[in-house]
């Protein structure tokens, strides 16, 4: 997020010494409410990662255990409100990138409804998925900043005028809540034991607190990673095309004409992730596999976000891990980024769809590291959200 006259890289080589010239509005918002910015943080390279590995600037820890990941893209976030060296911290969250790094780190994630928060000033990577998110340790903290950076700008097309709530006040939840959580995801092969008994364990502690908490079929459970990096990959390669090596940051010192310097430039400034999903999106997009691919995946995000929709007619909440499995030693999954991908599979859900999404950080691992569970609601529904996580908050958490 740009924040004028600081330096703004996503990480990336290719916007090294890079100043930003204005401010994005959620910045610009929260410093006119006197928040006191002391720092920003790493992060994986323009938001493509789900370890906060892919950084030029090399990988963050966990603060609960230095040799493992903090989830990603937004770990730096994560890891600063973790090792308590600030109150709240903000990042984006494309597909899980606030959420996951929450859950890895022990601390509360939240991504509003898309729109709900202006991404002007953002560093684009997807931008029908794109969302500012928060970090912090309590209900009243991710509250009060999403209070404050919520609203329509006229900078943003796609920002919502809904009127803003007073999300910080009065977080009570009001009756029994209805549930719903899918059994193919607590069955699923990628889901590690002990994150599926301790789901199950808070799915009966709910039940009896007295709500409603049902299985659902969700049968696109597995095509939600394939379309959603068919889509995002292909406006990456979009989006980074203004990273030419002409306007601003990187620009190679070995090219001896204008095409040299747009490639010299490109293949010195970006990492190897970022690379793979510009050429990935480049392909998908391309005259040959359009229709195979990039269009395919359009009708199975409408089939996804109907399906959603349509649960939530009968819930209030839906219920799921926040991720498949516990932090994992850095440098595991360099070589196979199928692999890294998949640890988005309980998340990416949310930005398919637009919908806010919590992750809640609910006991640890036998293996002593933090996991986190995840709530999903309707569009606009942050209130609610946000009134049954104190909640949770207070009784189980």
């Amino acid at each position: 997020m740009c924040y004028k006259d600081h330096g703004v890289t996503a990480g990336s080589k290719i916007l090294k010494g890079f100043e930003s010239l204005f401010s994005a509005t959620a910045v610009q918002r929260i410093l006119e409410e006197d928040a006191i910015i002391i720092g920003r943080v790493n992060c994986d390279e323009f938001a493509m990662g789900s370890a906060n590995e892919n950084s030029a600037y090399g990988p963050v820890r966990n603060a609960a255990d230095a040799s493992k990941v903090p989830g990603g893209s937004s770990g730096g976030s994560a890891v600063a409100v973790q090792a308590e060296t600030c109150l709240a911290s903000l990042g984006t969250d494309t597909g899980g990138s606030v959420r996951q790094p929450a859950a890895f780190c022990g601390v509360i994630g939240m991504k509003p409804t898309y729109g709900r928060i202006s991404r002007f000033g953002l560093l684009a990577y997807a931008s029908p998925f794109d969302q500012v998110g928060i970090l912090a340790k309590s209900v009243e903290d991710v509250s009060i900043l999403l209070e404050i950076m919520s609203g329509y700008d006229e900078n943003d097309s796609t920002s919502s005028d809904r009127p803003v709530e007073s999300f910080s006040n009065d977080l009570k939840v009001e009756g029994k809540k209805k549930i719903a959580y899918f059994q193919n995801a607590l069955e699923h092969e990628s889901i590690d034991e002990e994150i599926r008994q301790q789901t199950s364990d808070l799915i009966e502690k709910l039940k009896a607190e007295g709500h409603e908490v049902e299985p659902v079929d969700f049968e696109y459970l597995d095509y939600i990673i394939p379309a959603y990096y068919v889509l995002t990959t292909a406006e990456a390669s979009s989006n980074l095309s203004r990273f030419d090596g002409v306007r601003f940051g990187h620009r190679s010192d070995k090219a001896e004409d204008l095409i040299e310097i747009y490639k010299k430039s490109r293949t010195e400034g970006f990492g190897t992730e970022v690379k793979r999903r510009i050429m990935l999106g480049a392909f998908v997009l391309s005259s040959g596999y359009y229709d195979a691919y990039y269009t395919k995946a359009q009708k199975i995000r409408r089939l996804i976000s109907e399906k959603t929709f349509q649960i939530f007619e009968n819930y209030d909440f839906i219920l799921m891990p926040a991720s498949p499995t516990p932090p994992w030693n850095i440098g595991d999954k360099m070589d196979d980024p199928v692999e890294a991908y998949l640890a988005d599979i309980f998340t990416v859900q949310a930005n398919m769809v637009g919908i806010p999404a919590i992750s809640l950080p609910f006991g640890k691992h036998e293996n002593g590291l933090p996991m986190g569970i995840q709530f999903m609601a309707n569009k606009f529904e942050e209130k609610k959200l946000l009134s049954f996580s104190q909640h949770l908050m207070q009784q189980f958490f």
